[in-house]
C-alpha cells in the first residue's frame, strides 16, 4: 500500500491551522474544515459524504483549486469565471503529491456544468471530438454529463467530482461506476463528494463522513446508506411516520 501511495497523484491534504485567524468565520466554521488537520486520499477512490452544509463541496473545490483546476470546473487549462464565489481556503491547504504525475485531469461539478459546457463550445475547434462529437448543450443534462466523462476522461488522470448524482438517474449512476472502474484500471484516481449510496458503493475506496468532524466509515455505516435502506425496506412505514398528523 505504501508503494501505491507514493505512485498516486494526491497522497493527502493538510490544513495550515496556524494561518487561520478564526474558526468561527466561513468557511473555517464548517464541519469539514474546523477540525481538519490531515486528510489521507485513497490511491483509487476517496469519497466525502455528509449532510448539506457540512462543507463537502467547499473542501472539494478548495482541493481542486489548490491543485490548479478552475473553480467552476474543467481541466487545468480552463480559466473562465462567470462568478467568483470560491473562498480563500485553497490558499491555506497543502497538497502532498505522489511521485507519479497524471497525464489527464478534470474537475467536474454538477452545479456549474452548464458554464463548463458553454466554455467548451466557445473554445472547441474540433467539433466536440473530445466530448462525443455532439454539443453538450444539445443533450439532456444527464446525457451530456455522462458523455463528457465517457469521452473526455482518458485515463492516467486525477478526477475530482462534486455531486455527480445530481445529473444522473440511478441507472446512469451505475453506468458511472462502470466507467470509473475502467478509468481506475487505467491508472486513475478519483476524489468525489456525493450523497448517492450507489456511487459511494465502489468497493476499492475510502469513505469519509462529515458529521462532527471528519471520520472514516464503512460504506454500510454511512447515514446515507442506512436511511436509504430503511426507507426502501419499509416505504409504507417510513411514509406513515413522515406524513402522519401530529
Amino acid at each position: 500500500m505504501d508503494r501505491m501511495k507514493c505512485n498516486q497523484y494526491l497522497r493527502h491534504v493538510e490544513l495550515f491551522r496556524d494561518k487561520i485567524q478564526s474558526f468561527s468565520e466561513y468557511p473555517y466554521c464548517l464541519t469539514a474544515i474546523k477540525d481538519l488537520s490531515v486528510l489521507e486520499f485513497h490511491p483509487k477512490v476517496t469519497f466525502m459524504v455528509g449532510e448539506n452544509g457540512t462543507g463537502k463541496s467547499t473542501l472539494l473545490e478548495a482541493i481542486a483549486v489548490a491543485y490548479g483546476f478552475n473553480a467552476e470546473g474543467g481541466t487545468i487549462n480552463f480559466n473562465f469565471s462567470t462568478k467568483d464565489t470560491h473562498s480563500d481556503l485553497h490558499k491555506n491547504l497543502k497538497l502532498v503529491r505522489g511521485v507519479k504525475r497524471p497525464t489527464d485531469g478534470f474537475f467536474l461539478r454538477a452545479e456549474s456544468f452548464y458554464n463548463v459546457a458553454t466554455n467548451i463550445e466557445e473554445i472547441d475547434d474540433n467539433h466536440y471530438s473530445s466530448y462525443g462529437g455532439i454539443s453538450l448543450h444539445s443533450q439532456s443534462h444527464g446525457e451530456s454529463f455522462l458523455s463528457l466523462i465517457r469521452n473526455r476522461f482518458s485515463g492516467n488522470g486525477l478526477y475530482i467530482l462534486d455531486e455527480p448524482e445530481a445529473a444522473l438517474s440511478p441507472s446512469r449512476q451505475m453506468s458511472l461506476l462502470v466507467i470509473m472502474h475502467d478509468l481506475i484500471q487505467r491508472g486513475s484516481q478519483f476524489i468525489i463528494a456525493t450523497h448517492s449510496p450507489i456511487i459511494m458503493s465502489y468497493p476499492d475506496s475510502v469513505v469519509y463522513e462529515l458529521t462532527d468532524g471528519v471520520k472514516e466509515v464503512k460504506y454500510k455505516d454511512t447515514e446515507h446508506y442506512k436511511i436509504t435502506k430503511a426507507f426502501l425496506d419499509k416505504p409504507e412505514k417510513m411514509l406513515n411516520m413522515l406524513l402522519s398528523e401530529e
